[in-house]
């Protein structure tokens, strides 16, 4: 089963230097029939204006996955840990017991990121902080693993998850194709960053979402040249 979230169908919020659109519930929005995807539990498609951000708040018990799309964020948290993400890259929190953190857009333009929350497999584990560059020519025609917890992805150099799951990206170029396996018993959620591709023969465009189970193989073909952001966690 493939589930298509048309960009124009997710919830949203514009808070002026924050323009926000959800593809599951979050804070004002709520939608019964999308609350989460498996382990996925929240993919925010957010604009940060220039010279903001978000200012410290806690977090606790959650796989927070941050990919820069345009941009940097610049990153502060509690435990000391400070870094700027760009465009193309990854950082990644563990929250675990608890971290107070800030997310910065200090660029002299919009900063544009998909900000990826999962579930973890273990609750109240000592929180982390990561980030790293992820250059996008190892990825052309196939899925590269940007953050995991799969024991797959052991020594991979991806970036450590609290979850069995995985966040992974791809280009493409207009009319290649690439294939991916899903297990059974998994979910992907799949989102064009960029771009236009078809997902076993269903469309989707720049910034919807595909939820999918049950096909055991995704085919993922480009109409025009795409970039793509793939979750990938147990379905329960």
């Amino acid at each position: 089963m493939i589930d298509i979230r048309p960009f124009g169908t997710l919830g949203g919020a514009n808070h002026g230097w924050l323009k926000a659109r959800h593809h599951f519930s979050f804070a004002g929005y709520h939608d019964a029939a999308r609350m989460n995807w498996g382990k996925l539990r929240v993919w925010n498609d957010d604009e940060i204006a220039a010279g903001t951000g978000f200012d410290p708040h806690p977090h606790r018990d959650m796989e927070i996955v941050t990919y820069v799309r345009e941009g940097a964020i610049t990153h502060r948290d509690n435990m000391g840990n400070e870094g700027r993400t760009e465009a193309g890259d990854v950082q990644i929190m563990s929250a675990g017991t608890g971290v107070v953190h800030s997310e910065y857009n200090l660029e002299p333009e919009t900063t544009k990121i998909f900000q990826i929350w999962i579930i973890p497999d273990r609750r109240g584990v000592k929180p982390n902080w990561g980030a790293k560059q992820f250059p996008k020519e190892r990825r052309e025609a196939g899925f590269e693993v940007l953050a995991s917890g799969r024991p797959q992805d052991a020594g991979s150099g991806a970036l450590p998850l609290n979850v069995d799951g995985a966040v992974l990206a791809a280009t493409l170029k207009a009319g290649q194709t690439l294939r991916q396996g899903l297990e059974p018993g998994r979910a992907a959620y799949l989102v064009p960053a960029k771009g236009a591709v078809t997902v076993n023969g269903k469309a989707l465009d720049a910034r919807d979402g595909a939820g999918i189970v049950d096909e055991a193989v995704m085919e993922i073909t480009a109409s025009e040249d795409a970039e793509l952001v793939l979750v990938e966690v147990a379905a329960e």
